[in-house]
């Protein structure tokens, strides 16, 4: 028998998630989280799929090498170790490819050393995929590793849309263009949706709505990425948990000029101190919605300023495609936040929207329309499965 496993690392700055999956099915063997890495207690949890209890440490890991090798020990304790002949690939989600990195790539010295160069465009993220890749190459030099790219799904965006109007010669020295993230998202959730609809991925037009903690949107015509709303960073778009969105870019000149804020004020501020906890103090939208239903004015003008962005990226990208057929929410509060769909297609009839509320207030693990039969346009919601698509295309390309 063939080897069929592929591991899936997310190297975070302090923390690893992983997943064991048999693509022969798509199955999952194993699940689990590190974090707190380089803490004096960090923690792992581990849950095998295929019988046996979920077990928790409660140790210092000082590095990403020392936690991965526990990771290793644990997968181990379930026959299911690094050494396994039936491992084909460790697959790792690599945040920013810049404009090199289109596809899934094979990581080899001169990769890595090019994924280090682009650490200026996603200084939180890269660095520690690179770490992550490292160690697990040190692990099992002889496996495939594979880099899965979150902005290589946007990488078709055509130029007028990756561009900024500011001056090219200095945007080429210095890689400012749009690149777009959550990417394998945007994929994966694209093309299930078309398969809910019973249609080729081809012939379906759909606007993704990713909305999590971090939130994007996404217009896809035939399966390929024609906008989105994050740019250089992830920054852009959408207002999120903590970031703010879209922006004047003068702001950042008056909050420098009359504020007398620093470049790292700035950054600080506009990524973790704005979006929802910035106006109303608060990121979950569980705790947003029920502060609204006590009467809380500032909760309510946080969820208002969100809808309003939200209808606006719709009705942009439903201009951008011409004909839409669905549009589709997804992450944790895309799945799970049935106000927020409510909310966001309420008003757009006229783009042949609409939501049936029973449909709509039903939970679900399952992709499923939340939209009346009459409707022009679907309504959808897919949970997003980020491992598994990139797990999938590691095993196309290894298997290749």
């Amino acid at each position: 028998m063939s080897a069929s496993r592929v591991l899936v690392l997310n190297s975070g700055s302090s923390s690893v998630k992983y997943q064991l999956l048999d693509m022969r099915d798509g199955s999952r063997l194993a699940v689990g989280l590190v974090e707190r890495i380089g803490e004096r207690t960090s923690r792992l949890a581990h849950a095998p799929l295929t019988g046996g209890e979920k077990r928790e440490r409660l140790e210092a890991f000082a590095d990403h090498g020392e936690a991965l090798k526990a990771v290793a020990e644990e997968l181990d304790r379930d026959g299911l170790g690094l050494d396994s002949p039936d491992l084909l690939a460790v697959g790792h989600r690599v945040v920013h490819g810049g404009t090199r990195f289109t596809e899934p790539t094979v990581v080899t010295d001169e990769v890595l050393d090019a994924i280090e160069e682009l650490v200026p465009l996603a200084p939180l993220h890269n660095p520690a995929n690179v770490t992550g890749i490292r160690t697990a190459r040190e692990l099992r030099p002889d496996l495939p590793q594979v880099a899965v790219f979150d902005t290589a799904f946007h990488s078709t965006m055509p130029e007028h849309a990756a561009r900024y109007a500011i001056d090219k010669a200095t945007a080429d020295a210095l890689d400012i263009r749009r690149y777009g993230f959550h990417g394998t998202s945007h994929a994966y959730v694209s093309r299930t949706a078309a398969e809910l609809l019973g249609r080729p991925v081809e012939d379906v037009n759909v606007i993704v709505l990713h909305l999590g903690n971090g939130a994007s949107a996404s217009a896809v015509r035939g399966g390929v990425c024609e906008d989105t709303s994050m740019g250089l960073t992830p920054l852009e778009g959408l207002v999120m948990g903590t970031r703010s969105g879209d922006l004047d870019p003068a702001v950042l000149l008056h909050l420098a000029r009359v504020g007398r804020k620093s470049a790292d004020q700035i950054d600080e501020l506009l990524n973790k101190k704005s979006g929802l906890v910035g106006l109303c103090g608060e990121n979950d939208m569980r705790e947003i919605r029920r502060r609204i239903d006590e009467g809380d004015a500032e909760a309510q003008l946080a969820f208002d300023v969100y809808i309003h962005r939200l209808k606006k990226y719709i009705g942009a990208y439903s201009a951008v495609l011409g004909r839409v057929d669905a549009v589709v929410f997804t992450a944790g509060v895309g799945e799970n936040a049935a106000p927020v769909r409510e909310a966001a297609v309420r008003g757009l009839e006229e783009l042949g929207l609409a939501i049936d509320a029973d449909l709509n207030a039903v939970r679900s693990d399952a992709p499923r329309l939340v939209s009346p039969e009459y409707a022009r346009v679907a309504v959808a919601v897919v949970p997003t499965d980020e491992e598994l698509e990139i797990a999938r295309q590691v095993h196309a390309l290894v298997r290749a």
